[in-house]
Order: C-alpha cells, then sequence, then structure tokens
C-alpha cells in the first residue's frame, strides 16, 4: 500500500502540488485525474520519490525519505509514461532488466 499525506511540492519556486493526500490499497483501482497541467505527474514523481516533496510518502507502512532507492525498488514498480530505447529489446528482457537481484520470478 502506498498512502501520501499532506504532500506538496515547489518547482522553480513555484508550487505545483498543495496539500494533496492519496492511498492505493491493494486489490483496489486507484485513480489520478485533472486537466493537463494540474499536477498529475509532478504528483506520481513525488510518490516515486523522483521529485522533492514536503509531506510523508509511505510504503507498505515504511517511510519512502527513509529508504534507500534499492529498498524502495523492492515494494513497487514505476513505468514512466514514455520510454525511448535504442535497442531492439523484447518486453520480457525489459522487464528482466527491472528485476531486483534474488528475486528471478517465473520471466
Amino acid at each position: 500500500m502506498i498512502e501520501a499525506r499532506d504532500i506538496s511540492v515547489a518547482i522553480g519556486g513555484k508550487r505545483i502540488v498543495s496539500h494533496v493526500d492519496f492511498a492505493a490499497r491493494p486489490g483496489e483501482v486507484s485513480a489520478i485525474v485533472g486537466p493537463n497541467g494540474s499536477g498529475k505527474t509532478t504528483l506520481l514523481k513525488a510518490l516515486t520519490g523522483e521529485l522533492a516533496y514536503t509531506g510523508t510518502v509511505t510504503l507498505n507502512g515504511r517511510d519512502l525519505s527513509a529508504m534507500k532507492p534499492v529498498e524502495a525498488a523492492t515494494l513497487r514498480a514505476v513505468l514512466p509514461q514514455a520510454t525511448a530505447l535504442s535497442f531492439p529489446f523484447t518486453v520480457r528482457e525489459i522487464v528482466r532488466l527491472g528485476l531486483i537481484g534474488g528475486r528471478s520470478g517465473v520471466l
């Protein structure tokens, strides 16, 4: 489960996201919707730790800001909106690249 409390993000001195609460629970479908430029992608980047934020983000009850990137990667996956690859990888090969050492799964 990922929970965000009182998340705010400022870029270049301008507040893009202001005091947002969000929760995504296992087995439920969650959606972040809004018009273009409303901060949806900025919020998602804060939830992944890609952008600096104020507030609290927790993954399964653990504070994201206290985790090393490899720890966070064992609890969640991030799929960017667009990815440009210069190599002819299959989908299976790309997914395997994202697997953490020791977590071979069935791929």
